[in-house]
């Protein structure tokens, strides 16, 4: 499918600003009053309130149509807008914002939902959206490029003031760049390399590195790399720390232990029962995350092995579940939370500073040991065995 160019963006936004405008009967690139009023000065102006009681709605819906924004209804809007022309209101600042799409709504656009760093991802930014007076737009995108494309233009004619996105696999340079020419974008967890185009996302490449270095201090030296999906920012950095780590401690990188496709359970299922059917197989596993990880040691289980002992497990993310899973799962700390915060942030600094200099925010990672891992049960053991020989 051919994603949208930069003029088939506009079309719908300059076309959705005329009829705005047309509709107030102001003359697109002017702020002048509507012709009949022209030659009539008022002797005392019309203020918002006026409209509103004229229109019978509240001055902040009456604040919400001159903003265009979407959560009025059409038939309250047409009120208000015939009260405006009625009462001859004018208001520069009002036209300004129509023309500019303040809206007060943000477009949020995620590969997966159903993916609890996600959901929990999502949640976050919406929360602080809300603090900051903005609603989100959401959008799904199933991982798929055509349905992310659709989903932008209509967010486009909805008049969105800025677009928080993870781009979908296989996303090119030019729609992310078309996008960011006309309104604010901060891309997140996810990015399309190379653009200058502001970025918030964990550090894949230090908290892999940093979990695979604890594999091999546990004695690991056949360390599989599962899950991720293909043309993904976040895989390529995590296959990266993963590979620094090996290569640190003179260890061979072997590509047959390295089975990357899909991040769902059952493809961390269907990894490790591939991985293990290697004539040397793996002793543990670095996980692209933590529903990857999930998948790894219902694979294990179900093959008679038991996780975080017969076999290690490290998952990323530190979603809800890692710490409650059985056995509690060893995971890289991306905080879901911290980075929906602070892309918002992020994000509404960019529209009220549209020129700023670009930013590349990594949070820190932090690794969580717990069972799945093997050294926390050892820990206990070395532990039991020191207060038994001090008895």
């Amino acid at each position: 499918m051919h994603l949208p160019s930069r003029s088939h963006f506009e079309r719908y936004y300059n076309d959705d600003m005329l009829r705005g405008s047309r509709a107030l009967g102001v003359v697109q690139g002017s702020d002048s009053m509507p012709e009949q009023n022209k030659t009539q000065p008022s002797t005392c102006r019309v203020t918002l309130v006026d409209v509103a009681r004229e229109a019978g709605v509240s001055r902040a819906t009456a604040s919400l149509v001159l903003r265009n924004s979407p959560l009025v209804a059409d038939e309250t809007r047409e009120r208000v807008l015939a009260a405006m022309q009625s009462l001859g209101y004018v208001y520069n600042r009002g036209a300004a914002r129509l023309r500019t799409r303040q809206s007060h709504t943000i477009g949020l656009v995620v590969p997966d939902i159903s993916n609890p760093f996600y959901a929990e991802l999502t949640v976050a930014i919406e929360n602080q959206l809300d603090q900051g007076g903005y609603v989100a737009l959401l959008a799904n995108t199933s991982d798929t490029a055509g349905k992310q494309a659709r989903f932008l233009e209509s967010v486009l004619e909805h008049g969105v003031d800025g677009v928080l996105i993870s781009p979908a696999k296989e996303t090119s340079p030019e729609v992310i760049e078309n996008l960011n020419r006309m309104i604010p974008v901060v891309q997140f967890v996810r990015r399309v390399p190379g653009l200058a185009v502001d970025y918030v996302g964990s550090e894949n490449v230090n908290g892999t590195r940093a979990a695979v270095e604890h594999l091999i201090d546990h004695g690991h030296r056949r360390i599989a790399f599962l899950g991720g999906a293909f043309h993904s920012s976040s895989l390529k950095e995590r296959r990266e720390g993963y590979t620094l780590a090996l290569e640190g401690h003179g260890l061979p990188v072997d590509e047959t232990l390295m089975i990357s496709g899909s991040i769902s359970r059952n493809a961390g299922y269907q990894a490790l029962l591939q991985v293990m059917k290697n004539p040397d197989p793996p002793t543990a596993a670095m996980c692209y995350n933590d529903v990857v990880a999930f998948g790894v040691m219902l694979g294990l289980q179900d093959t008679g092995r038991i996780p975080g002992k017969d076999f290690a497990v490290v998952g990323f993310d530190n979603i809800a579940d890692a710490a409650s899973w059985r056995p509690a799962l060893t995971t890289v700390s991306g905080d879901p939370h911290t980075i929906g915060e602070a892309a918002v942030t992020r994000l509404l600094s960019r529209i009220a500073h549209r020129d700023a200099e670009v930013e590349s925010i990594l949070m820190p990672s932090q690794l969580l040991v717990r069972e799945s891992c093997g050294a926390h049960a050892q820990s206990l053991s070395s532990a039991s065995d020191h207060m038994m020989a001090h008895r």
